[in-house]
């Protein structure tokens, strides 16, 4: 069931363009991310959907009613900002139960709120702490239970993990998948760190300059595209030029540095027309071939440029004859797998359903 539905909407702040004419829903229950570079307009997208900000053009629609003129207190929305709004003087218990102040509850009603709401986030046992005694991580779950206490349909969290280290931010990602799927309600997700928006999410909108450049689930965005703009967005991506022969259910294409190539047109995902094209293909699909290996795969012969060693993972930089820039892949660090050094002479084994075709 459609719960969110933009139609049109524009906004501007002064002569800037700050939302171009976005139209979106999201779903009930669904985690949905907004994902794109600072100053793509996901922050001013999230900040819409609460109330915080007016459009210029366009309709916000929640649970099937109009929100224009309905302020943020009156939308069945909540939201955890960037820097947590913890009020310090206040101890745990009081920071969750702020917003039923004035609600029409018992003492007791409210304190049983209050400590189902800790025992969701994890902090059962919390309430009488000092708020500015607490870790980044446990300010960030008060925030959390301080949404959810008030029973939105909407949660709306504006890159709420990005104040933490990387392990704890890690973590944090795994609970707020659990929880999400355990209170059942929608969360929107604002974020600029891509890794992140592919753990969590449903569906992801890229954004670009007040726009949405894609909006598909997160297997969808990774391995097909549909412009070189998300493409480099999303992950790590060598690119190539190409020259498409002729389209159809095959498209048979020449690779810069590989040769003739026939891929399937799925491999295309926006408008490709015969003449010059780019392409994508990502570092973990090519891999390289160490002595007495063989493979069913292509092979090219290399050139080992560049090495970084990332404990799980080696990604290296290797020169093809006829490709201007390295190419970089990825390999796990098995057991008896040895790391190249610089100026080994290697092969790389690739295969043409690899291939991403992004247009030109």
């Amino acid at each position: 069931m459609t719960l969110i539905q933009l139609s049109g909407v524009n906004k501007h702040f002064g002569d800037y363009h700050a939302l171009r004419d976005i139209d979106l829903e999201i779903q009930q229950g669904e985690f949905f991310s907004l994902l794109g570079p600072s100053g793509c307009g996901k922050t001013t997208l999230l900040r819409t959907i609460a109330g915080f900000e007016d459009v210029g053009s366009g309709s916000i629609r929640i649970d099937g009613r109009d929100m224009k003129g309905v302020g943020p207190n009156l939308r069945p929305t909540n939201m955890v900002f960037q820097s947590y709004a913890i009020f310090p003087h206040l101890s745990v218990a009081e920071n969750v139960g702020f917003g039923l102040r004035r609600a029409d509850m018992t003492r007791d009603e409210k304190t049983r709120a209050v400590g189902e709401a800790l025992e969701m986030v994890g902090l059962g046992g919390y309430g009488g702490r000092a708020a500015n005694a607490l870790s980044g991580g446990q300010r960030q779950r008060v925030a959390l239970a301080r949404a959810l206490i008030l029973k939105p349909k909407v949660l709306l969290l504006d890159e709420p993990l990005s104040a933490l280290d990387k392990k704890i931010r890690e973590q944090m990602q795994v609970e707020l998948i659990k929880l999400q799927r355990e209170v059942g309600i929608t969360f929107i997700l604002v974020t600029h760190d891509q890794e992140e928006a592919l753990v969590m999410s449903d569906r992801i909108a890229v954004m670009f300059d007040g726009g949405i450049g894609q909006m598909d689930d997160p297997e969808t965005l990774y391995r097909r595209p549909r412009s070189k703009r998300v493409a480099q967005f999303i992950g790590m991506m060598n690119f190539l030029d190409g020259e498409v022969a002729a389209t159809g259910t095959e498209i048979e294409v020449t690779v810069q540095g590989l040769g003739r190539c026939s891929v399937a047109a799925e491999q295309a995902p926006g408008a490709v027309a015969p003449g010059p094209v780019s392409i994508g293909i990502r570092p973990e699909t090519l891999s390289l071939l160490f002595e007495g290996e063989t493979t069913t795969r292509k092979e090219v012969a290399a050139v080992v440029d560049e090495v970084v060693y990332y404990g799980d993972m080696t990604y290296y930089d290797v020169r093809v004859d006829g490709i201007e820039k390295p190419l970089t892949l990825s390999m796990k660090n098995l057991i008896g797998r040895p790391v190249l050094d610089v100026g080994t002479q290697t092969r790389v084994a690739w295969d043409e359903r690899s291939l991403v075709l992004l247009g030109h």
